[in-house]
Parts: C-alpha cells; structure tokens; sequence
C-alpha cells in the first residue's frame, strides 16, 4: 500500500540528505493503516509539486515524544543542526500533548527508493 504525507522543505530535505531516517507523527487512524513493506510518498511543502518515495522498514510506537526521543539522537530523528527540543516544540505545534496522551505516537523507520 502507498501512503501520502506532506513534509515541510526543511525535513524533506533532511530525508533526501539521508540523515533523517525516522519519520514521527501521532498514531492517529490514517496511521494505524500503515505496516512494514508499505510506500510512503512524500510530498514537500507548501506546492506539493516535488516528492520521493521510501520504505516503511520499522514501526516504533511511544506514548509520547519525550519517550521516543530517550531512544534516539536527533541525528536520527532530524539532523544534527537541531536541538531535540526544537524538534519536539515543533512537533507539538501539530500533535498537542492531550493528543499524543489519546493515540501514542509513530516513528516510522524509512528508507529510500
């Protein structure tokens, strides 16, 4: 199965950089349909009119942000021109704690095709 998920340039970028392996969102319903061996195509911000694809390779659920990022470097999560915490404070902007508290959270372990 092929999912779609639209990336901000800066992540994107990190993506296609290879230093952003991990993919984080809420494990919210549209991503509770997401398994390992699917396509996600990711679409960057704000046109929409560039995009790549990669494999899901792992699924790692959290309760939180803060759990997930105890297991890994920002390297991992992001780049290492970020702090984890300007990573989670922009995660928050979409994902609101009360909502991470209701579904968990996903990272989702990728790889390029």
């Amino acid at each position: 199965m092929t999912h779609e998920m639209k990336l901000q340039p800066k992540y994107y970028e990190f993506i296609l950089n290879g230093t952003k392996r991990i993919e984080i969102r809420l494990f919210d319903e549209k991503r509770q349909e997401i398994k390992i061996g699917d396509t996600i195509k990711f679409l960057k911000e704000p046109e929409l009119n560039e995009s790549f694809e990669a494999n899901v390779v792992g699924l790692l659920r959290y309760n939180s942000f803060d759990d997930m990022f105890k297991d890994f470097n920002i390297s991992t999560l992001a780049d290492d021109s970020m702090t984890k915490e300007e990573l989670k404070s922009v995660l928050e902007e979409f994902y609101t704690k009360e909502k991470q508290s209701q579904y968990g959270v996903l990272g989702i372990r990728i790889e390029l095709i």
